[in-house]
């Protein structure tokens, strides 16, 4: 492996920016090249650092079959290109997350298929249906809920949820676009040869991500301490203890690489891949950390309502993948915050217009 090359959808998004620059910093002979429409806004401002990291750039878009018609052979496509919000399609135009998130599968694939190139496909914990996510056994504590000794449902336990989970109810469109990709790469692979690994991912986060409302709210929450502005907390009674696990992005890095270079170990899988119980969070407490790291208190309103497709608890179970490839998470919850302060310190000027909108 002196000198693969790899393709990474979605190359200029928080993910797959992170992916190619990780890689290219260890792998100097590999040929990592980036594809990306530039919709989300701050991707553009990574194109400077690709270049610089001699990493190849291609503006294109995964909907669009002829873009990824490209006369050339990948070992290895990392598909990291989404339109990441659960709130996407409801209640508005479908087009462009089922566009993005399942025609566009599908034509990295059928690029996967020509090429030979082995897929890595990063899914979602939202493949989980939200009406079995909202009837887990919740008990409350001080700042936070937390899963209950006793559960009527399969897949789940003090360790969070594995993928024994049932997945026969909605899930949300995001969700649903996701779960088909998902069946479509098995077919892919008994038809086409196609080999993949998929990797359902909970809450990512960490430098480089430009965090909103819908989507990235670690890097929002830290956004909001650093200008000072108020957090709020939505639903389940307005107290902010609704949980979820963070996964560092240098921890996923650090199981996409594994995976690139154990592929045989991972060929056919499907895995749950989080932050799990040891980084996990609520919103109560994530204020109270990016008080402490960024030495500002705000303030935080309630809303009592519930907002459709938000659920009270999400915890990865990573036992099934930790068993086969000895992976597990080194980073927790406040080691994320930090890394996100420090990147928006050293960055100040560049990302207030997009993270203090």
């Amino acid at each position: 492996m002196n000198n693969i090359s790899i393709l990474i959808t979605g190359g200029c998004g928080f993910v797959g920016s992170n992916m190619a620059l990780m890689l290219k910093a260890k792998y100097p002979a590999y040929t990592i090249v980036t594809l990306d429409n530039l919709k989300r806004r701050g991707s553009e401002l990574n194109l400077p650092k690709l270049k610089a990291a001699g990493i190849e750039f291609i503006h294109g878009d995964i909907r669009n079959r002829e873009d990824l018609e490209m006369n050339r052979k990948f070992d290895y496509i990392i598909d990291a290109a989404a339109e990441p919000s659960v709130m996407a399609g409801m209640g508005a135009e479908l087009s462009y997350v089922i566009n993005t998130n399942l025609s566009g599968t599908i034509n990295t694939l059928e690029l996967a298929a020509r090429t030979g190139a082995k897929f890595i496909f990063l899914s979602t914990s939202r493949v989980y249906p939200i009406p079995h996510l909202e009837n887990i056994k919740i008990t409350e504590g001080a700042t936070r809920f937390e899963i209950a000794a006793q559960q009527d449902l399969p897949g789940i336990s003090s360790k969070g949820i594995s993928e024994d989970f049932p997945l026969d109810k909605a899930r949300s469109v995001y969700g649903t676009t996701k779960l088909a990709s998902e069946l479509l790469i098995e077919e892919f692979r008994e038809f086409f040869g196609v080999n993949y690994v998929i990797n359902r991912c909970g809450v990512i986060a960490g430098p480089h991500q430009m965090g909103k409302v819908d989507q990235g709210v670690i890097t929002l929450w830290v956004a909001r301490h650093y200008w000072g502005r108020d957090v709020a907390y939505f639903g389940y009674g307005g107290t902010g203890k609704q949980v979820r696990d963070a996964l560092h992005i240098f921890d996923l890095f650090d199981l996409v690489d594994y995976e690139i270079h154990n592929f045989d170990v991972v060929n056919g899988k499907t895995l749950n891949a989080g932050g799990g119980l040891e980084s996990s969070v609520s919103l109560q407490e994530l204020t109270a950390i990016c008080a402490e790291v960024t030495g500002n208190k705000v303030g935080a309103s309630s809303v009592m309502e519930n907002r459709k497709g938000d659920i009270p608890l999400y915890i990865t179970d990573n036992t099934r993948i930790t068993a086969l490839t000895g992976w597990a998470p080194k980073r927790n919850v406040k080691d994320i915050i930090t890394d996100t302060f420090n990147w928006i310190h050293a960055n100040e000027q560049q990302l207030k217009p997009i993270l203090n909108a």
